[in-house]
């Protein structure tokens, strides 16, 4: 991976550094997300890079920016939008496409498998090339580090009831907030980075991600609760600045989305394998529970509103959704 230096002053100037190296490129892809440098997220992206770079024979060169050095999700995504960086992963791939909230929706698979069918489904193909609208290309998606558990300082959560009064940190995009709503928390919504600090100062009382999250951002040690309720997972896609990656040649493009689509499953490989080890990892630092099936059964019934508000905005249709289910079940 490049290393980078001075990045604030380079924002400043309105330029990314292009790094140096031997042979001038074609093109350069500048990526940013903001997860560490061990997260899966990245170490995909660092696979992305190194295949990239060496299939393309050094005519597209691969900067790629860890732990939040470039800014927020948010930050990171408008500058794609401009095409002051040329790609990103992170939480705001519904400004790319609504239809990616679909992938949100509570309890919309029953685990890994059926995920990671749906997220290799025509279906989800289709779902990426509604970005193409909003200026990005989206040559792949995967799943978003896991299923998500709710971590507080308060207590367990053992059923849906004990998120009332509880003052829950969410993404800052609207299905969040409105699923939020539902559960029956505060909802206090930012950037995920800020986390942390909000806790050492009781800003916040809990928060949810999976396992990787969690543990990469060291929540356990500033949380003392972890309940395994599993009640979502979400979207993963790759979004690359459109302008761009029309601007390469059909052989680099053709590229380009294989070695994306290798990196997306490098990302659900680790993710999935480290998740069982995260969590025992997270037990011995946290008191953690797992929901009983009635203790799941109040998130189901609580959530099922999310459903039909997220249609009734026009986000996606109750066709989507069947159709959606039906991909995510398709593998046998």
């Amino acid at each position: 991976m490049k290393k980078i230096t001075k990045i604030a002053s380079l924002l400043v100037a309105g330029a990314l550094s292009a790094g140096s190296t031997a042979i001038a490129a074609d093109f350069t892809f500048k990526y940013g997300n903001s997860q560490p440098e061990q997260a899966s997220r990245s170490q995909s992206m660092i696979y992305f890079e190194k295949e990239l770079e060496k299939r393309s024979g050094g005519r597209i060169e691969v900067e790629n920016y860890f732990n939040a050095v470039l800014g927020t999700e948010k930050e990171m995504y408008d500058l794609v939008t401009i095409g002051s960086l040329q790609g990103t992963r992170g939480g705001f791939f519904p400004n790319a496409s609504r239809k990616f909230s679909l992938y949100n929706l509570p309890f919309l698979t029953t685990g890994w498998d059926q995920m990671l069918c749906l997220m290799n489904s025509d279906f989800t193909k289709g779902i990426q090339e509604t970005a193409a609208a909003n200026g990005i290309h989206v040559p792949a998606t995967g799943v978003s580090q896991g299923f998500r558990m709710y971590t507080n300082n308060v207590r367990p959560i053992t059923e849906v009831g004990d998120l009332k009064g509880l003052k829950i940190r969410e993404p800052q995009n609207d299905f969040y907030l409105a699923l939020a709503k539902e559960l029956g928390g505060n909802v206090i919504a930012m950037a995920f980075s800020e986390v942390y600090q909000a806790f050492k100062q009781g800003v916040i009382d809990g928060q949810h991600n999976p396992p990787a999250n969690i543990y990469n951002f060291k929540l356990h040690e500033v949380q003392k609760y972890l309940s395994v309720t599993n009640h979502m997972s979400g979207p993963d896609p790759l979004l690359v600045n459109k302008a761009w990656y029309d601007s390469l040649p059909a052989d680099l493009q053709k590229l380009f989305d294989e070695v994306a689509v290798e990196a997306m499953k490098v990302s659900n490989d680790m993710a999935r394998k480290d998740e069982s080890a995260l969590l025992d990892k997270l037990a011995a630092e946290m008191e953690v529970n797992y929901l009983t099936e009635e203790g799941i059964a109040t998130f189901r019934k609580a959530v099922q509103p999310v459903y039909q508000q997220s249609i009734d905005k026009g986000w996606f249709t109750a066709d989507d959704i069947a159709k959606a289910q039906a991909a995510a079940k398709s593998c046998g």
